[in-house]
């Protein structure tokens, strides 16, 4: 029986472009669509397009996480259950979820469960909602590379990016909150710095506001804030801002960093200008950088005087890894950034 992709009993989360109903597209990481259903088998059917790096789709089956490499472009069809394994109950809930950033795109195009299958309710979605912007390590890029903990990254063509693993979807699981994760790899706050979309460099500024933003993958597309509003928002940028120059890091005063200062302020007040009542709170990451950047960060929340925008530091801030988070330093950083989000007065939250 096959579950067209606008079935009313499927759940999708995230930043998602939804012009065609039967086929919405993926881009973020954690993106997902949700189903409880019954039956022996379960097949999904999808559409990639390629950018770059290894593609692939995170697929977490009665709480057992498995992956699929995507074919480079192209339609596919994923036997997630095929009816021969031994399985110990007839209801089962699969969440199909975007592992990496828009080094690809994906169309989703709808489940095939066996035809004597029903497919059931599920509970409502949390009723906190939080949204991140951020680079790689916000995306959870080469998180499971578990033996090279607090190491420089192996070599890899995406097989180890998994957004599961973020330190942002982990921060969301422990808050029982949904995401919005708009984390790119290799972004920066300003266009042509960072390391995102060689040879342009487009930054944060050029994508917070869109769905589609690659122009590797097509047009860029604005996204419709009023679908999605966020009660705490994580501002996690200013990692990559020292590609090509670290000018904060040799002159934290100069011209070029109070040019980086004012469009951060002016980021801010773009986000709060859509989302009025939300708590920002900006952070870097514990890959390693340098902690200038982290006292403009901190500059900027302390003139934008503003009491629902604040700035926090983790513990081993900017010092614990020359590579990306593995999935032990991610947890650290959700376990910390959680905390401090369970203490600030939300009033949403309270009941």
């Amino acid at each position: 029986m096959v579950i067209q992709a606008d079935h009313k009993e499927l759940q999708y989360s995230g930043r998602i472009d939804f012009s065609e109903p039967k086929a919405p597209v993926f881009v973020f990481p954690c993106t997902s669509v949700h189903m409880r259903f019954t039956g022996a088998t379960l097949k999904a059917h999808i559409k990639n397009f390629h950018a770059y790096w290894d593609n692939y789709i995170g697929c977490i089956l009665d709480g057992k996480q498995t992956c699929y490499r995507l074919p480079e472009s192209g339609e596919a069809v994923l036997d997630i259950l095929t009816g021969h394994e031994k399985m110990e109950q007839n209801v089962h809930d699969v969440l199909l979820f975007k592992r990496q950033d828009a080094c690809h795109e994906m169309a989703f195009c709808g489940f095939e469960i066996a035809q004597d299958g029903e497919i059931l309710n599920l509970e409502e979605k949390p009723a906190r909602r939080i949204e991140v912007y951020g680079d790689s390590v916000s995306a959870g890029e080469v998180s499971e590379a578990v033996a090279y903990t607090g190491k420089e990254d192996p070599d890899h063509q995406g097989e180890y990016s998994n957004s599961w693993y973020s330190y942002a979807w982990m921060t969301a699981r422990k808050l029982h909150a949904q995401i919005h994760d708009i984390a790119q790899g290799g972004i920066a706050l300003m266009d042509q710095t960072g390391w995102f979309c060689d040879p342009y460099f487009i930054g944060m500024e050029s994508v917070w506001d869109k769905v589609h933003y690659n122009p590797q993958l097509g047009t860029a597309t604005k996204w419709n804030f009023d679908c999605y509003t966020p009660h705490v928002v994580i501002v996690a940028i200013g990692q990559n801002d020292s590609n090509p120059q670290d000018y904060m890091k040799e002159n934290a005063n100069g011209e070029k960093a109070e040019v980086w200062r004012r469009h951060y302020q002016a980021f801010l007040q773009n986000i709060r200008s859509k989302y009025p009542d939300a708590h920002i709170v900006c952070c870097t990451t514990l890959l390693e950088h340098d902690s200038s950047w982290d006292d403009a960060i901190d500059q900027v929340c302390r003139e934008l005087k503003d009491e629902k925008t604040t700035h926090f530091m983790f513990r081993r801030n900017g010092n614990a890894t020359p590579g990306h988070l593995r999935i032990p330093e991610a947890e650290e950083m959700a376990d910390e950034l959680s905390a401090y989000i369970e203490s600030l007065p939300i009033a949403e939250w309270e009941s």
